[in-house]
């Protein structure tokens, strides 16, 4: 599971770490108060078992300290498509707050060297789990936002009004699947002929928009219905067809 800083909690992440097969991956404060290990107790000490070790330096003081050690990691997986060249740290903590059980957790810290992206902290209670790993999992949570931000915003998905329990359970899982299946048929169209596809006035992309690729579908679907009927009828008036195509092509990306 991918989530983001409200999933931090302790308790969820202890609980997380001892539960096998399952692992969350959240954002972590960069003023979040990290521990070392516990030190070992010695023979015959008296007093309560200690939760944690010395206190750890904060993320912000790493990302000033000239001594942090950053590796060089390309992330092909960012938001928005294409990779970037950031730079991170990683390391082993303790996080502990007082009256809950203290969670180890490994802690992965991002930094862009040309300062396009604030830098950011991501942790998982897996302490085997490598950085380059982490940040890819952490990169395929974009596809999935961009499916359900698609599937509400141009398919009108949690906009039904049925009072059936059925229809509204229906519903959602057939937008979700228009949201694939719309890619998948306007890339047949785009390979099978050379159709135009009217990119965004402001955002020039090498691939169309999932706005666009709807329009071509679109276009194919309604293009099919012209006015193939008997001329006996007065009250039909044809147009021609350049202009049929032309208001087709306007309501496809107006609709």
């Amino acid at each position: 599971m991918v989530a983001e800083s409200s999933s931090a909690v302790l308790a969820l992440l202890k609980q997380v770490s001892d539960t096998p097969d399952v692992n969350l991956l959240t954002r972590l404060r960069l003023a979040a108060a990290l521990y070392e290990p516990a030190p070992p107790r010695a023979l015959r000490q008296n007093g309560r078992p200690r939760q944690k070790g010395a206190r750890r330096p904060t993320w912000p003081h790493l990302l000033k300290d000239a001594l942090t050690q950053w590796t060089p990691l390309t992330v092909s997986t960012w938001s928005g498509g294409g990779t970037r060249d950031v730079e991170i740290c990683t390391d082993t903590a303790v996080w502990y707050h007082t009256g809950l059980p203290p969670g180890g957790l490994r802690g992965v810290l991002m930094r862009d060297p040309q300062d396009e992206v604030e830098p950011q902290a991501r942790l998982s209670p897996r302490l085997a789990h490598q950085p380059a790993q982490i940040w890819d999992w952490v990169g395929r949570r974009w596809t999935l936002e961009v499916t359900f931000a698609e599937a509400r915003a141009p398919l009108g998905m949690e906009t039904q009004r049925q009072w059936n329990a059925l229809a509204i359970q229906r519903t959602p899982p057939a937008l979700v699947g228009r949201s694939s299946l719309v890619p998948l048929l306007a890339h047949g169209l785009l390979q099978a002929e050379a159709r135009v596809v009217r990119p965004a006035a402001w955002s020039a992309k090498v691939r169309p928009t999932f706005s666009a690729a709807r329009a071509v579908v679109r276009r194919e679907l309604w293009s099919c219905g012209h006015f193939a009927m008997s001329e006996s009828h007065a009250e039909m008036v044809k147009i021609p067809r350049s202009v049929l195509d032309r208001l087709t092509d306007t309501v496809c990306y107006a609709a």
